[in-house]
């Protein structure tokens, strides 16, 4: 009876010995996809597309005009989704929980490392601020807008 109580701890403290993790990669060694970039270290032409892109499209909303995207602007992607009816559907939403569109302000930079592209994080302001809309443009290697996107933010009660 004693050799079987001796035999189950030593089986039992066996098996809950650790695993032994032999070389582990360190995190910063990691090739990451995506990195946060400053102003400064992004071209000033792909800032400008990208402003002046977004800003266009959200003005559509308050005059109903809309430009459409030139082959040097865009990609064909977004020229062919770009259609004046998705365009005023989605304005007359945002025109309904929004108000008109002021302006908007640029909140962070990230490059991605894979397609050579820049993403654009934009916040937006309308004259209602009930709802908190984003903006995202992204520009690619060759200075055109690849994708284009906007989104409502849910904010957390205070």
């Amino acid at each position: 009876m004693r050799k079987v109580i001796i035999f189950a701890l030593i089986a039992m403290i066996v098996s809950c010995k650790s695993k032994v993790i032999k070389n582990p990669e360190p995190v910063s060694a990691k090739n990451e996809r995506f990195e946060k970039v400053t102003l400064k270290e992004v071209d000033s032409k792909k800032q400008n597309r990208a402003y002046d892109l977004g800003k266009r499209l959200l003005q559509t909303c308050n005059s109903s005009v809309f430009k459409m995207f030139t082959s040097e602007e865009a990609t064909e992607k977004v020229r062919a989704n770009a259609t004046v009816e998705k365009i005023s559907k989605t304005c007359q939403k945002i025109l309904l929980r929004n108000g008109k569109f002021i302006d908007l302000d640029l909140m962070e930079i990230t490059y991605d490392n894979e397609n050579d592209s820049y993403l654009f994080k934009y916040n937006i302001h309308f004259e209602k601020k009930y709802f908190k809309r984003e903006l995202f443009v992204r520009v690619n290697s060759q200075n055109k807008v690849s994708d284009i996107k906007s989104k409502e933010v849910y904010q957390k009660p205070n």
